[in-house]
């Protein structure tokens, strides 16, 4: 979460951390102990984590299934997510009133359509 916050939604945030690489020497002289920096990510591509604390999902099942469909939401995306460690957090709580079923349809359509409006509003 040390990175800047790029889109927000009533549910989630999304945070970006850019991922720097050095350059890749042919010795052993990026390995422990050396003085030059290491790669975090060795592939120049955008990474996605998610993080929904038992605080916002209390039931393992509908944190499972916010976090399917935040792989889901992002494969349509990838293509315009620059290469970045990308973290999405569920930063507040659906209605249990509202969404009785951990893994309702209701559920999953309100989730994804919210997905979709964060990742639409993603600043570059």
């Amino acid at each position: 979460m040390g990175g800047q916050t790029v889109s927000r939604t009533a549910h989630f945030a999304l945070h970006r951390v850019t991922l720097s690489s050095p350059a890749v020497a042919d010795d052993a002289s990026t390995g422990p102990g050396s003085a030059r920096p290491q790669a975090l990510f060795a592939v120049q591509a955008p990474w996605i984590g998610a993080v929904i604390p038992k605080r916002w999902a209390k039931r393992a099942v509908t944190r499972n299934t916010i976090k399917r469909q935040i792989y889901s939401v992002v494969h349509e995306f990838a293509a315009s997510l620059p290469s970045a460690a990308h973290v999405v957090r569920l930063r507040s709580t659906f209605d249990r009133a509202q969404f009785i079923s951990a893994t309702s349809d209701a559920l999953k359509r309100a989730v994804r359509a919210e997905l979709q409006a964060l990742f639409r509003g993603v600043r570059r």
